[in-house]
């Protein structure tokens, strides 16, 4: 009998340590519960040496002979590649969650609207070409007398510069003629020529009014300004003499001027889109029109200069000054970006278009004019897209180093069998001959699947894996 209680002992031992057994095998084997309540769902198998490997079904790493590891749903990384789109262009990187919050990375909508904005550019100012005026002798002299006028000194209309004698007999003529058309009953229209002709020796009109009254020939003209405006160059001086044709002064009319404002030639169409102009310098503001006249096209700045007409009573502005332009431009229906999600290498701009799954693709666009801190992208994304807006930098020098590590990649080195890359290059490595050709194996089991079957891989692979 104690006996029997022994062996029924031991049964029972033996039957508890089976129960423990198979209890610990199912909290191995069954489904593990994830986050969301459900069972995990394989989505692939890897090769845990080479994760670039994957397959669809359990087995053995080709190249190193591990088990390939299941890669579930709920894993971070599980996603293969870009959510959406064709297979991703070289240079697409992938960022995990926390790598992004840790340098930045912020991801905005690519949206297409209509923005008013106001673009600043530096003009200068210029005298009103139809409102200069040069004071020029019309016969040669000697200067007698000069006025205090001096230059950026305003003056009146009529208001006396300078006297000056002659001796020339064509002008004396002139004068002579003039009495002469005078004194001539109904010959209105040789008055007027004999009179055009003092004019244009240098007589003012005053002058020849008094001419017509004392009926007396002169030898000494009087210069005068032709118009109210400001003296911008004088050229005379008291016993100066001169020959015909010199400029004694110049003087301009400076209650309307010209502002030219560079416009380069990335921005020239905003001027398709503005609404409205405005001058400002030191705090004031000047309404502004820009001119009929096309812009014209400065080749040694690469810009175009837009003129503007501007009223100017007070006479605040003076040539040469330096103000600032606004442009009012409506720019509608385009798609404007942040400047900072634009990266310009010089030879190109492009953007880090997000992808999904913390992946980025790189994407050249072609940009156009800048408005305040957005710039116009007319080529390269349409709306719905989401891009990269800070943190790009980083994101780029990661996307060039894993292209410049692709282009190091010796070419054609692939393994015919699991596709691979290899370096043929290093010493220690798995070859194979068929017909002919030597090909390179990442893993000796490679080769020796190859070696079984050189004609199928061969013409799978073609002349890849070869050298």
């Amino acid at each position: 009998m104690e006996d029997a209680g022994k062996t029924i002992a031991g049964m029972v031992l033996c039957l508890g340590a089976g129960l423990l057994a198979g209890g610990a095998w199912w909290s191995l084997s069954a489904p593990r519960p994830s986050a969301a309540g459900g069972a995990h769902r394989i989505l692939y198998y890897r090769d845990p040496m080479h994760p670039a490997y994957k397959s669809d079904k359990p087995g053995i790493a080709p190249d190193c002979g591990m088990q390939l590891e299941p890669v579930y749903s709920d894993e971070e990384g599980a996603a293969a590649g870009p959510s959406d789109g064709p297979a991703a262009p070289p240079g697409t990187v992938r960022i995990g969650a926390d790598k992004q919050q840790l340098i930045g990375v912020r991801v905005e909508e690519v949206r297409k609207s209509g923005r008013e904005e106001n673009v600043r550019i530096l003009g200068r100012v210029a005298a009103d070409e139809a409102r200069l005026f040069q004071v020029n002798a019309g016969a040669d002299g000697l200067i007698r007398e000069v006025s205090g006028a001096t230059t950026g000194s305003r003056v009146k209309k009529e208001e006396v510069l300078a006297s000056y004698y002659t001796n020339d007999s064509v002008t004396f003529r002139n004068q002579q003629n003039y009495l002469n058309a005078l004194n001539v009953a109904g010959d209105a229209a040789f008055s007027d020529f004999a009179r055009d002709t003092l004019k244009l020796a240098g007589l003012s009109d005053a002058q020849v009014q008094e001419m017509a009254r004392t009926r007396k020939l002169t030898s000494t003209y009087k210069l005068t300004s032709p118009v109210a405006g400001t003296i911008l160059a004088r050229n005379v001086s008291a016993g100066q003499r001169f020959d015909k044709g010199f400029e004694f002064y110049r003087i301009a009319d400076l209650s309307s001027v010209w502002v030219v404002a560079d416009v380069f030639e990335n921005d020239a169409r905003l001027l398709r889109n503005v609404s409205g102009v405005t001058v400002r310098y030191l705090g004031r503001s000047f309404p502004a029109r820009m001119s009929s006249v096309p812009p014209e096209f400065d080749r040694n700045t690469r810009a175009l200069k837009v003129r503007l007409e501007v009223a100017n009573e007070g006479y605040e502005l003076r040539p040469d000054m330096f103000v600032d332009v606004d442009f009012k431009v409506n720019e509608r229906s385009a798609i404007m970006v942040p400047v900072g999600a634009v990266i310009n290498t010089g030879l190109r701009q492009a953007v880090f278009v997000d992808r999904g799954h913390g992946f980025f693709e790189p994407r050249r666009v072609e940009t156009g004019a800048w408005l305040g801190d957005s710039v116009i992208v007319t080529d390269g994304l349409t709306p719905g897209e989401r891009i990269v807006v800070s943190g790009n930098f980083l994101i780029d020098s990661e996307s060039r180093l894993q292209l410049a590590a692709a282009s190091a990649a010796p070419a054609g080195a692939s393994d015919p069998v699991c596709g691979m890359k290899v370096d043929p290059s290093k010493p220690a490595r798995h070859q194979a001959a068929y017909n002919g050709t030597t090909y390179n194996f990442c893993s000796e089991s490679c080769k020796t699947r190859f070696s079984a079957n050189p004609a199928m891989f061969a013409r799978k692979k073609g002349e890849d894996g070869g050298r």
